[in-house]
């Protein structure tokens, strides 16, 4: 475990779908300048800071009425540790709730910002889901590296068939770092610290078991039955 990880929220035995997941949050970013956070534990957080016009889905729920947001990290422990549980959720819960993608990338992971940036190349091309799952499927081999993965991430983009070309006119635009950094600006701006951060229809969750997460989108999804 890196040193940054501060906080360790629970480690939850999900039989039902056979692994462990660690809740554990990585953090913190550095603070925004005279940023104020507006979105206390259980507070509701302003929508329009929570989903963007341009903010990445995941999945979709055709009524709209139920969102989980996740900020997340792609070289946090705990993000790669949760992540099969958010596809668990994705699947129980398709149709009916929207899964949204905000990038925070924890200034002391030395390639999150690569890493963010590569997956928002890879969506620019229609593979976010894609590149999204190897960016966990492989932090093993690429995480704790303070050399740039760039490279490596690029490799990934090979594998998955995309226009080279402009995967590497999307990674050197500074509109795509900035495209991850207005995520960031976000989060802050609603008091993220650490990742993984979640919120249900703009409110900010502290759960310790995959169990409060389906909770919270099962408490939701009858409010807006």
């Amino acid at each position: 475990m890196n040193r940054n990880v501060v906080l360790t929220v629970g480690l939850v035995v999900a039989a039902t779908i056979g692994f462990v997941v660690a809740l554990t949050l990585s953090g913190p970013a550095a603070p925004a300048d005279d940023a104020a956070p507006v979105a206390a534990p259980g507070a509701v957080a302003p929508a329009e800071l929570l989903v963007r016009p341009d903010s990445h889905l995941l999945s979709t729920a055709p009524d709209g009425k139920v969102t989980f947001v996740e900020f997340l990290d792609f070289e946090c422990e705990a993000c790669r540790a949760v992540f099969p549980a958010v596809e668990q959720l994705r699947e129980e819960y398709a149709g009916r709730v929207s899964f949204v993608l905000r990038y925070f990338p924890i200034p002391s992971h030395a390639n999150a910002e690569n890493a963010a940036v590569a997956v928002e190349a890879a969506a620019r091309q229609g593979r976010l889901e894609a590149m999204y799952q190897r960016m966990y499927q492989t932090q093993p081999e690429w995480g704790e590296q303070r050399e740039s993965q760039a490279g490596v991430f690029r490799g990934f983009a090979e594998d998955l068939g995309l226009d080279m070309a402009a995967y590497d006119r999307t990674v050197a635009e500074p509109a795509t770092l900035e495209r991850v950094r207005s995520d960031q600006k976000d989060g802050i701006a609603l008091g993220v610290e650490g990742t993984p951060t979640f919120f249900v229809n703009g409110t900010r969750l502290e759960p310790r078991t995959t169990d409060d997460l389906r909770a919270a989108i099962d408490r939701a999804l009858t409010e807006a039955a």
